[in-house]
């Protein structure tokens, strides 16, 4: 498959989910606090299939470990906030269904390619292994914001989770640069600033 088209895949995924935090961050400072807005959720999940496509299309364990771990907690989210309920039925289950059809996907002749994404010369163990530190670490936020919300009975983003986000996108910006991915690169640069800003935000508001 064309590079350029891959690539596509992925910016797109970026765009995606930038214009969430983008939308996140002037929502926020507009009310002086942190706020999640109902599209915040809505891009999340849109880009993290195709991310999650990307990845595979890159042979990269690591991109597609993390858009699998978060991708029910996007879903959770809009119900707690009570946006999945006015989705029409059949996107519902077909968002549901997605993440096997893509199981599925990961098939060739029957036989999954295990051997593609943990036996690809491009990325060597040591950088895998980092690769797959920093998505479990950047999706632990999203775990420490399902559990948040859930003991708040509301979705919310709390201080953990913009730590958490400045910690795992440090370490993707270091596996993006010696990966040489732009897409993540691009991505988690400007992600930075925005996580830095949400935590002062709530920093100010605690004080």
């Amino acid at each position: 498959m064309k590079d350029w088209f891959i690539y596509s895949i992925g910016f797109l995924a970026q765009i995606l989910f930038s214009s969430r935090l983008i939308i996140q961050w002037i929502t926020s400072e507009k009310q002086r606090k942190v706020i999640t807005p109902n599209t915040f959720w809505t891009l999340s999940l849109i880009a993290s299939f195709l991310l999650f496509i990307y990845g595979y299309l890159r042979l990269d364990f690591a991109i597609m470990l993390g858009q699998s771990l978060t991708y029910y907690i996007y879903i959770r989210n809009l119900q707690l906030q009570g946006q999945w309920q006015k989705f029409p039925k059949v996107i519902q289950y077909l968002l549901f269904a997605v993440p096997i059809l893509i199981v599925l996907f990961y098939y060739n002749n029957n036989k999954i390619d295990v051997d593609l994404l943990f036996q690809n010369d491009a990325i060597p163990t040591w950088l895998l292994a980092l690769g797959i530190v920093a998505q479990i670490v950047f999706t632990l936020r999203f775990v420490y914001q399902w559990i948040h919300s859930e003991r708040h009975k509301a979705s919310s983003l709390p201080l953990g989770f913009w730590v958490l986000s400045l910690i795992g996108a440090g370490l993707i910006l270091t596996y993006a640069i010696i990966r040489k991915d732009p897409v993540l690169f691009v991505g988690h640069l400007f992600g930075l600033v925005i996580y830095a800003r949400n935590a002062y935000l709530i920093r100010q508001t605690n004080d």
